[in-house]
């Protein structure tokens, strides 16, 4: 990177070299600072200089954030070599032999992880240089409305360096209760799992969320015995009922124990396990397992930002409240990414970013962030939907109708290998308009997209029944979905004639 500091040119003034080698001089000022090089800052950053602007980021490094180092990637990246390492799908891995005692399997997985993750990075690096954003390494708070005190890694003196406008984007870190000994090598947070030192024989998954479910069924296809426990209701209530049963079932056949309305007692760790006392419906029982994984809750990196200096407070999660333009409320201060809360993905964050600087600086670009929005669970067998849901249509009492097609019915998941799973399409009767889309099963991720793009367009299923898809795809479902929703409206309008 060539150098965006403002201010004296070399290392005989105060300040610091940044990562990107330009010289930082104390009180340069930048067009616009970013607290934070995950997704949201690292997109933020390259959009706001790809229309000119003087942009400096500041980390504590590495850069990635939870989705290059302990959340996004490393969880899929774990999920795609336990596919393979458990025979269950081919991918390029060195030396991947199904079988292999349970240290060479774990040796393999963190290998790939790592792989990923230094891809990724490397990807980042390059786009901030391509970009002439300035790098530096280091922690940053507020100090005023527009300025930030800036600590380099490199242990020199604290910068002051200010700006027009200032994002924060420092993501969040897993919720740790008190009671629990997190120091204990027995007991995991979510981000501790992807440098686990051996495979357990038994783990004990405490929060059935997206990160709960996904870990219980990674660990469930290497051959652990996973128990998944969720203190409240049905695992994933923003699903479709019908997507989310599905999930589960296919979780209990791949061995998973689910305990819902389960909470947890006292958990003792000692050398050779972890003692567990779980109050549920039918009373306490006691558990004992060899790991005990707690996936329950995220708070936001809010703490040491200097908050107050700039008139700001988070909530009791440390998350930070934003208007629809992602402004903070203070000056020209604005916050995005897991930060900001729901949704929390890392898809959502890198817009949120576009977003911001663009309301920011006024360019006449990204506005708004899309309303439709597509999740992926990375669950084996993996969950995405974009768009309402049954319940919640029915809950305001908009009429719908939906279209199902199943793998079983698909040549290309049976050349595959993965025969179960469904697609669930959901469309208004009277103008056949998408409104969602309810994928189970093999790529169902990717498939969404099919569905969002047609949503997008204000679309109906009519468009996905002239579509002609490649056979064999996974693509067909779409047709077949559509089809039966076709069906289905024929056979209501038979019955509401026969009953007229």
């Amino acid at each position: 990177m060539s150098g965006q500091a403002v201010g004296a040119s070399g290392p005989a003034s105060a300040g610091a070299l940044s990562d990107s080698g330009a010289w930082v001089a104390d009180g340069a000022h930048f067009d616009l600072l970013i607290v934070g090089c995950g997704p949201a800052g690292e997109k933020a950053a390259a959009q706001a200089a790809f229309f000119g602007k003087r942009v400096c980021v500041i980390d504590p490094g590495p850069i990635g954030g939870a989705c290059v180092h302990t959340g996004t990637l490393p969880s899929k990246s774990l999920r795609e070599a336990a596919l393979v390492l458990s025979g269950a799908k081919a991918l390029d891995l060195s030396v991947v032999k199904v079988g292999m005692d349970p240290n060479a399997r774990l040796a393999d997985l963190l290998a790939h992880k790592a792989a990923v993750c230094r891809a990724e990075q490397e990807r980042m690096e390059r786009n901030l240089r391509r970009h002439n954003v300035t790098l530096l390494l280091g922690r940053a708070a507020l100090s005023g409305l527009d300025t930030l005190r800036v600590q380099p890694r490199d242990g020199t003196s604290p910068l002051h360096l200010r700006a027009d406008v200032i994002l924060l984007a420092t993501g969040t870190r897993p919720h740790r209760p008190a009671e629990l000994e997190f120091d204990h090598s027995r007991i995991w947070d979510s981000d501790e799992v992807v440098s686990m030192e051996r495979l357990p024989s038994s783990l004990l998954v405490y929060g059935a969320g997206v990160i709960g479910c996904e870990y219980a069924s990674i660990f469930a296809a290497l051959g652990v015995a996973v128990t998944l426990c969720e203190p409240r209701g049905r695992p994933l209530g923003f699903l479709d009922d019908t997507i989310a049963a599905a999930l589960m079932d296919a979780l209990r056949q791949k061995g998973v124990q689910l305990r819902t309305m389960c909470k947890l007692g006292p958990v003792v760790a000692d050398d050779d396990g972890v003692d567990i006392e779980l109050e549920g419906p039918d009373g306490r029982e006691s558990v004992r397992v060899d790991q005990l994984l707690f996936a329950a809750g995220r708070m936001g990196n809010s703490d040491g930002l200097g908050l107050a200096e700039a008139g700001l407070q988070a909530d009791s999660r440390g998350l930070l409240r934003v208007d629809p333009h992602y402004h903070t409320g203070a000056g020209r201060i604005y916050a995005v990414g897991d930060l900001i809360g729901f949704p929390a993905l890392a898809s959502t964050s890198m817009d949120q970013g576009r977003v911001a600087v663009c309301h920011a600086f006024g360019f006449p670009y990204k506005q708004r962030l899309s309303s439709f929005l597509p999740y992926g669970i990375y669950t084996i067998p993996e969950v995405s939907m974009v768009g309402e849901t049954c319940a919640g249509l029915q809950a305001r009492g908009q009429p719908y109708e939906i279209g199902v097609a199943r793998y079983k019915d698909n040549a290309r998941a049976h050349l595959q290998g993965e025969s179960d799973g469904l697609l669930q399409i959901v469309f208004c009767p009277e103008s056949k308009r998408l409104l969602g889309v309810h994928v189970v099963g093999q790529q169902a991720s990717e498939l969404v997209h099919v569905g969002l793009m047609v949503m997008q367009l204000g679309g109906t299923i009519d468009a996905l029944v002239e579509a002609v898809f490649n056979f064999p795809t996974l693509g067909e479902l779409y047709k077949y979905a559509a089809y039966d929703g076709l069906g289905r409206l024929e056979r209501r309008g038979q019955a509401t004639a026969s009953d007229g």
